[in-house]
């Protein structure tokens, strides 16, 4: 039989499962996200490895379980629940794939403001040694360009920009015998707009709040439920039958541990 990658698509997406050649409608689909979406923020887990890898690990352990149907099914776990990992799964794809391209349009602007911080940051400093000496025997005004200068994040000097340009057009003609290019009044200000916005791009990808990674999270609580579910009345089942038992852990924990026991070796030998 052919790869269920050649069915084609007829007006919505269906899945396949290879293994179990079981379609994953569109209605199917659907139902999921509804309930993704009413899952509490309280109730919502973070994932605890590459979502690759937790996605491709449960569509494998669905086709070790549906071989076990039967036994689980004695254990409480019916074939129509151990279905719901695929659907699930594709689900979860769908999503982390929505967050990949929000996290990756938000590194270009995480890259474009750095670019655009180092400019606005020493034309904020320039602005505020120009002041100082331009106001020296103004004591009030110099008051004012120690109080602008006082905060230090990204926010502030953002805020600062248009300060410095709202006083520095005010005071002009103290500024003027000084040789300060008052053209950079206006840049200061137009750089304090853009870096607004710039900055809000820049952070709005690493937002715990993100719409697109609670989502995604929430998708990964919706799968682990059933994952976890279908695992633990396996290790039920089959706690005599290593060969059936070995399906029921997680490959990706298991080859970690591996890891560490063989880091943990390495280090007491090497001491």
């Amino acid at each position: 039989m052919s790869h269920a990658s050649k069915l084609s698509q007829m007006g919505f997406d269906l899945f396949i499962n290879q293994n179990s050649f079981k379609m994953i409608t569109e209605e199917q689909i659907m139902a999921c996200k509804a309930e993704v979406a009413v899952i509490p923020d309280e109730k919502t887990e973070e994932l605890n490895m590459p979502c690759d890898v937790y996605v491709s690990e449960s569509e494998r352990f669905e086709s070790w379980a549906n071989y076990d149907s039967d036994k689980l099914a004695t254990g409480g776990v019916s074939v129509e629940r151990i279905a719901q990992i695929g659907v699930r799964a594709f689900v979860l794809r769908e999503y982390q794939s929505a967050w990949i391209i929000v996290r990756r349009t938000g590194k270009d602007a995480e890259n474009e403001w750095k670019t655009f911080a180092t400019v606005a940051f020493d034309l904020c400093n320039e602005m505020k040694h120009a002041f100082k000496y331009a106001f020296r025997n103004e004591p009030e005004l110099l008051g004012r360009v120690d109080e602008i200068a006082q905060g230090t994040s990204d926010s502030d000097m953002i805020q600062d920009l248009k300060t410095y340009s709202l006083l520095g057009q005010k005071y002009e003609a103290l500024l003027t015998p000084i040789g300060f290019d008052l053209t950079k009044l206006d840049t200061a200000s137009s750089m304090s707009d853009e870096g607004a916005n710039l900055l809000a791009e820049a952070n709005g990808s690493k937002l715990k709040g993100n719409e697109n990674k609670v989502l995604r999270d929430k998708a990964y609580t919706y799968l682990k439920e059933v994952v976890d579910e279908v695992r633990a009345c396996g290790k039920y089942i089959f706690w005599k039958d290593k060969k059936r038992l070995v399906g029921y852990q997680s490959d990706h924990w298991k080859n970690q541990n591996a890891k560490r026991k063989q880091d943990e070796t390495e280090d007491f030998v090497a001491d």
